[in-house]
């Protein structure tokens, strides 16, 4: 599979002016003031850089709802707004410390903060055991993911993507510098990996090799076999293991694992565990599972031998230093969630409820699902764990050339914003993600509008 990865128009450039995508310092003098003005242009290093999860159809969005059009927006992860309140004893417990968190902490995060990350994965069985220099708290995942890639990923490095993906990853590793390669995930196998073709990927410029599981866009959760047939490639040769497991907690049990964060039976299986021998990294955040999204509160973990990266290791501080610390109310919303108050008061919207049969996340999954099975010419693989669902759309019934215009035109006429496949780096114009978290008979009302449209939709 060849990245098909779309590179945005250059605007144009005045007369005068150097080509497209090249950066000018030539000035031009407008009016008697003798005033310079330069033309100011954003970095060639941005050129091939895109997240259309925030690209131009949810700009378009936005200008609609300025204009007072109401907008559902089904493109991105975000509880809060669908009224999924945080645990409450999380934001008592950050409320309650917010008068000692004025100040800068150290720059991997407050000690007990560590200390709270250690503990949560101390109780996953056969999860590499964890010391507080391995251990780096963040602005969200994002930031730790920008953080590894600047670390990482030198001019020219390839690391391999996974097909599809969340777009950060691709972004990241192309602002490195590096070429993301992206291998196959099988839509018909579950969306599993296709471990055949992440080989055949391979060079020797693959630096690392990205696993999200579960995955974002489509809700796979990774059997234990896959990740082992995925720690057996990273050891032949030499790769290290990028671990995002944000969603590691929303797992509704379609799935069997064995190493889990929420216990032997939620499903999810850390490949940390699977692969102690191997240079991983594991990220996860309270984001999803704790609906904090709005408190930028994530985590890295480093495990595996680490003589060999040493360097690498250094430059990870370094960038830890260079955004001198992650933000401090956050880091004590996670010592509050890890340290059990996220929990107990709230029992009827842990995350685990909510993903269990009859759960609210776990009922408006189903609702999604059936719902675009029952039209023609969509399927969709029942997604095992995370917050979206990734529809196909038969090629042969609808006849999409261009998915970013389909989710255009649809905010034009429903009102209704999705996000399309190839956003995702996914290389057909033949997907679309649509997010679970409006109420049941949101998303029903909304399938239905989609059905509607999809049906009477020509390109």
């Amino acid at each position: 599979m060849h990245s098909t990865r779309k590179v945005r128009p250059v605007p144009a450039v005045p007369a005068g002016s150097a080509p497209s995508g090249v950066r000018t310092s030539r000035a031009s003098r407008t009016g008697r003031t003798g005033r310079t003005v330069r033309t100011v242009r954003q970095s060639s290093k941005l050129r091939n850089v895109l997240y259309e999860i925030r690209g131009p159809v949810a700009d378009r969005a936005a200008e609609l709802e300025r204009d007072g059009v109401e907008i559902l927006r089904l493109n991105i992860g975000n509880p809060q707004p669908f009224g999924f309140a945080a645990p409450p004893g999380i934001v008592a417990g950050m409320a309650r410390t917010l008068d000692i968190s004025h100040g800068y902490s150290a720059s991997h995060g407050l000690p007990e903060a560590l200390d709270a990350v250690i503990g949560r994965y101390s109780a996953v069985p056969g999860f590499p055991s964890l010391t507080r220099d391995r251990v780096f708290l963040g602005n969200g995942v994002s930031e730790l993911i920008t953080m590894t890639c600047q670390a990482l990923v030198d001019d020219g490095d390839e690391v391999l993507v996974p097909s599809p993906d969340y777009p950060l990853w691709t972004a990241m590793v192309t602002l490195a510098g590096g070429t993301p390669v992206h291998y196959r995930c099988d839509e018909q196998d579950a969306w599993n990996p296709d471990l055949s073709d992440m080989e055949a990927r391979i060079t020797e410029r693959t630096t690392a090799v990205v696993v999200i599981n579960p995955n974002n866009p489509t809700g796979a959760v990774y059997p234990p076999h896959i990740l082992r047939g995925i720690a057996d490639i990273a050891r032949r040769n030499g790769l290290t293991l990028l671990v995002d497991e944000i969603y590691d907690a929303i797992i509704y049990g379609d799935a069997t694992g064995t190493a889990t964060v929420a216990g032997p039976s939620s499903g999810h299986t850390s490949l940390a565990a699977v692969a102690p021998d191997l240079l991983t990294l594991s990220y996860s955040g309270l984001s999803k599972s704790s609906r904090l999204a709005g408190y930028r509160a994530g985590w890295l973990v480093v495990t595996g031998p680490t003589d060999h990266a040493s360097d690498f290791l250094h430059g990870l501080n370094l960038m830890a230093s260079t955004r001198l610390c992650p933000n401090v109310p956050g880091q004590q919303a996670v010592i509050a969630a890890l340290g059990g108050a996220g929990t107990g008061q709230d029992a009827d919207m842990s995350v685990t409820a909510l993903t269990a049969p009859g759960g609210r996340l776990r009922r408006q999954r189903d609702t999604v699902t059936a719902a675009l099975d029952g039209m023609d010419g969509v399927s969709c693989v029942t997604p095992g764990g995370a917050l979206y669902a990734f529809p196909r759309l038969d090629p042969e019934v609808h006849e999409i050339r261009d998915d970013e215009r389909l989710v255009l035109d649809l905010l034009e006429q429903e009102h209704i914003l999705l996000v399309h496949g190839t956003g995702f780096n996914w290389p057909a114009p033949d997907h679309l993600r649509i997010v679970l978290l409006p109420e049941e008979q949101v998303l029903a009302t909304a399938m239905e509008r989609f059905g509607n449209f999809l049906a009477s939709y020509r390109q």
